[in-house]
């Protein structure tokens, strides 16, 4: 069997052979190193804000011209020329003759819209779906940071208090420990979330902060799938001495591995047909928003789940004397385990060797005896030489019995 296959039989049959909680360490340096460069990114170099946040002048106009539909890149063009900068996101939103194009760019004086808006009727000249075109087609609008901001604020007062409820539900259904180390990874999504936009400089809508809230979900859905586990495997466990709490925390995390693979792999589905249909095809610009912030919650909450909320829970719990002593315990047991089989297959050698020189003893003598043998059949067969006597005697091999005369 190759190693391949070797990895994914060990995936399927779930028998604790991946030891993540054993390796934790390595992947607190890793989440963590992760984090912290999320936190000096959103520290110094802040947020790509969208004009919904920060204010600023959009522009709608038809996406279809006499010519054929307008491109979003010669609408670019054409806004810089006029402008003399680049917009700050430009977008087709809509199918068909219903598409429209939206310009979004910092705050603009009116004579400068003014101007934007003819050189955009001029060079392009857009049309409705009646076929009628003319300037009126091309509209403007001032944007306040007062929406973006309120929605800001209630997505904030939203996650608050989905935060206390999951908690409260935790905590009586599992136990503070779990609780705290759900609401760790959690805290860990989000940072890291909000650390990639600002790292890569993903614009920040109202879709992306509703898309944001979106995840939550379903990263406490696949931590919980697995304490659920972790509580059916360590049931009793403190009267028993077969597995340590990190081992059985660890089994139940083998358990369910194939489960959150599987888990990520299907919801990251619908994410890629947003991204792939809703973009590429209907080009609704919001639809990107939602998928690209789905899609990073999503990878950072699955891996946060697997090696992050598990091993954080068994360092919390052996926080608590009942369950060091109960692993000591487990410590000694397979120690004086490992000393017995040592010991037997110290006697089981010692036979063996011993068994190995009896029979080579006795191999010696058997050589010996064979080689008495062989040498007294030598000394007891009679000479073949033929005698001078033997030539005068009868076909029958007898004598005569007449002597010459």
């Amino acid at each position: 069997m190759s190693n391949k296959e070797s990895v994914f039989t060990r995936l399927y049959v779930g028998n604790g052979a991946f030891d993540i909680v054993g390796t934790r360490k390595r992947w607190y340096i890793i989440f963590g190193g992760l984090v912290l460069i999320c936190l000096l990114s959103i520290t110094f170099r802040w947020f790509n804000l969208g004009i919904d946040f920060e204010g600023g002048t959009k522009i709608s106009m038809p996406a279809a011209s006499a010519t054929g539909p307008i491109s979003t890149d010669r609408v670019e063009e054409v806004f810089k020329e006029a402008a003399g900068k680049e917009p700050a996101s430009v977008q087709k939103v809509g199918t068909g003759n219903d598409a429209t194009i939206q310009i979004k760019s910092e705050a603009l004086p009116i004579s400068e819209v003014t101007e934007i808006k003819a050189a955009l009727f001029e060079q392009l000249k857009p049309q409705n779906a009646s076929g009628e075109s003319s300037a009126s087609q091309i509209s403007d609008s001032a944007v306040s940071g007062t929406w973006g901001g309120e929605i800001s604020r209630q997505a904030l007062i939203a996650l608050i208090v989905f935060l206390v409820l999951v908690t409260i539900f935790l905590v009586l259904y599992f136990e503070k420990w779990m609780a705290i180390a759900a609401m760790l990874s959690l805290l860990h999504d989000i940072v890291v979330t909000a650390g990639i936009y600002s790292i890569v400089g993903f614009e920040v809508t109202p879709a992306t902060v509703i898309g944001l809230l979106t995840i939550l979900g379903f990263s406490l859905y696949d931590t919980v799938v697995v304490f659920d586990k972790v509580k059916e495997n360590t049931r009793g466990l403190l009267g028993l001495t077969r597995r340590s709490y990190a081992e059985a925390a660890n089994l139940a995390l083998n358990q369910t591995l194939l489960r959150s693979i599987n888990t990520a792999l299907i919801a990251l589905l619908p994410v890629l047909g947003l991204l792939v249909v809703g973009v590429g095809i209907l080009g609704v610009g919001t639809l990107q928003d939602l998928a690209l912030v789905q899609a990073t919650g999503m990878l950072a909450a699955v891996l946060s789940s697997i090696f992050l909320a598990t091993p954080l829970l068994v360092d919390l719990k052996m926080t608590e004397p009942k369950y060091r002593q109960q692993a000591e315990r487990v410590a000694q047991r397979k120690a004086n385990q490992a000393r017995k089989a040592e010991l037997g297959d110290s006697l089981n050698a010692a036979e063996k060797a011993e068994s190995e020189l009896d029979l080579d003893d006795d191999d010696a003598v058997q050589a010996e005896v064979r080689r008495e043998k062989a040498m007294a059949i030598a000394a007891g067969v009679p000479s073949r030489t033929p005698k001078a006597s033997d030539a005068k005697r009868k076909p029958g091999g007898r004598p005569s019995g007449k002597r010459k005369r």
